[in-house]
């Protein structure tokens, strides 16, 4: 698997656009590094910039931004809401996939240790790759911020881990920086019908993980309460992995919570947002929306559908698409500006459109594109379609159930079954273009040179391997058909009876779908030179097939007899 990782560098600039636009384009420029999202902020005066690719080339981008930013921005004029000590203030980088957290952690120091010794920048690490405990916690290197870094450099507890320890002409305009290692972050903020500061704090202080401190009489403004040591008493807030302040945004002309998620498996977004809800109803205070900060990953989006689709007794077994938009709409994210799931979801940005080519065509172009003279998309494609289509219509089957008047104790029951038929449309979607890219494959293989004896036997493997790979194609297609049937059966014998035939249907499609995909295990083996392997694979298939015409037959016999 390649090694993929995120660097989410946030710069003090969210006003002049020029200067934002030089400072991205520096990190742009660098070869295998894709800019994902760049999200200013003019109230904050910071600007959000995200980008991927492998460790090497995206360390280097970070570079040279951190160096663009340390020309272009002069900290001695900043001011904004957010809490800053830096041109560059954050600079982490984020495992994407390929890559562990603590595989990345020596990138980060030696991106450290460069921007301080060619550009003369205090650097703090921090979160995975810090060099002592309360390096840690971002809010401790940043502590006292810009203004406070006079005094912080010349303190030897806190003395910079690389570049100079000193406030020099150089270091009063580029101020510090704080370079880390970390899990994906989501800096999400909750939107409130208020312009109170104050109470926005009230709420980020009853959410946050580290709460607030215990005061005498108004919790705000009170003399803290002290320990037998002489240190300030907190209450701890409800929610781990949350750190938050809030604060009033004059763009938007409302008072948000300014929540950093720092552990997502810990605390998701929707568990944020409803701790929020709550919190602001106590107080008199109602939450409107929410915004997202940079980017976020999928599965925090569908996890919050899932939330929200539990609460209303609702099936959990609808596309991807739909629970995108529920998760939208449930948590307001569209609130303050429209929401376009194509342009701040990870996973939609990193998606090539030529992993889905056929998939994205409509109806009538994927059946022109069939019957073209090219040998692909062939039966392959076409048999997990028809898998897919038919595992759509148990889902639907499951889905209507699930919704019918009087069957609300059964709703649960039914959503298992849709979600069930939900993941095998999704792998029989996949299914559609796997198998022309695995012919794509062995037509590569094919085009390898052969002219001495070394060239011709890595060439034979090389066909040898791809034309394996295009055997287990179909012969998933065909795994995943059978599995579907079940979805099917169980509609016919406890779903709608009103749409009992449907269920027939996707039994009859999943059927097609399944020997469609033998056919092609068949033909496939046909070339193959592994005797062993191919005697195996063809068993299974055989196994498969005739659980297939099994199962067809069973639930057609179902169906005839409702209808």
């Amino acid at each position: 698997m390649k090694r993929i990782i995120e660097c989410v560098p946030n710069i003090s600039e969210g006003r002049d656009r020029a200067k934002i636009d030089a400072i991205v384009a520096a990190a742009a420029a660098v070869e295998g590094v894709r800019v994902l999202d760049v999200d200013p902020g003019k109230a904050t005066n910071r600007t959000v910039i995200t980008f991927v690719g492998e460790p090497e080339p995206v360390c280097e981008a970070a570079f040279r931004l951190v160096r663009k930013a340390q020309e272009l921005i002069d900290m001695r004029g900043h001011s904004g809401e957010h809490p800053r000590f830096g041109a560059t203030d954050v600079c982490p980088l984020v495992p994407i996939s390929g890559i562990t957290l603590d595989e990345l952690v020596p990138y980060a120091q030696q991106l450290g240790e460069r921007i301080g010794k060619e550009l003369a920048i205090p650097v703090y690490l921090y979160e995975r790759a810090a060099s002592e405990e309360k390096r840690r916690n971002l809010a401790n290197n940043r502590a006292g911020e810009y203004e406070g870094l006079p005094k912080k450099l010349v303190d030897p507890a806190w003395k910079p881990d690389f570049g100079p320890a000193a406030f020099t002409e150089g270091v009063a305009r580029s101020g510090a920086i704080a370079v880390g290692a970390r899990k994906l972050l989501v800096a999400y903020n909750v939107n409130l019908n208020s312009t109170s500061t104050r109470r926005a704090n009230a709420i980020a202080f009853d959410i946050r993980e580290a709460g607030r401190v215990k005061r005498e009489g108004d919790p705000l403004t009170g003399k803290p309460v002290l320990d037998a040591d002489g240190k300030p008493v907190s209450i701890p807030g409800k929610l781990k992995s949350v750190k938050g302040i809030g604060w009033f945004i004059e763009e938007y002309g409302i008072a948000q919570l300014s929540l950093n998620l720092t552990d997502i498996d810990v605390t998701p977004m929707h568990i944020a947002f409803d701790e929020a809800c709550k919190s602001a109803a106590e107080r008199g205070i109602r939450v409107t929306g929410s915004e997202l900060v940079g980017l976020v990953p999928k599965q925090a989006l569908l996890d919050a559908a899932d939330f929200f689709l539990k609460r209303q007794e609702r099936s959990l077994g609808i596309s991807e698409r739909e629970k995108i938009k529920i998760a939208v709409k449930s948590l307001g994210l569209d609130d303050l500006a429209p929401f376009d799931p194509e342009k701040r979801v990870i996973e939609y940005l990193l998606a090539e459109a030529k992993d889905e080519r056929l998939v994205r065509m409509d109806l009538k172009r994927f059946s022109e594109e069939t019957a073209s003279e090219s040998p692909a998309p062939g039966g392959g494609s076409v048999a997990a379609y028809c898998g897919a289509l038919g595992a759509a219509l148990g889902t639907m089957v499951a889905n209507l159930s699930a919704h019918k008047r009087g069957w609300d104790d059964r709703w649960s029951a039914f959503s298992d079954w849709a979600v069930k038929g939900e993941g095998h449309r999704q792998e029989l979607i996949r299914l559609v273009d796997e198998d022309t890219r695995s012919f794509d494959r062995i037509m590569t293989a094919m085009g390898l040179p052969k002219d001495t004896p070394e060239q011709a036997a890595a060439r034979k493997d090389a066909i040898r391997e791809a034309t394996k790979g295009a055997i287990l194609v179909p012969l998933r297609t065909l795994e995943v058909c059978v599995e579907s049937m079940d979805v099917m059966k169980a509609m016919a014998e406890q779903g709608l009876k009103a749409s009992v035939s449907d269920a027939g249907v996707g039994v009859m499609c999943a059927r097609t779908g399944a020997l469609g995909a033998y056919l092609n295990v068949r033909i496939n083996c046909a070339g193959l030179d592994d005797e062993a392997w191919k005697k195996d694979v063809l068993a299974r298939a055989e196994v498969l097939k005739a659980k297939a015409e099994a199962m067809e037959a069973e639930v057609m016999a179902m169906v005839l007899g409702k209808v």
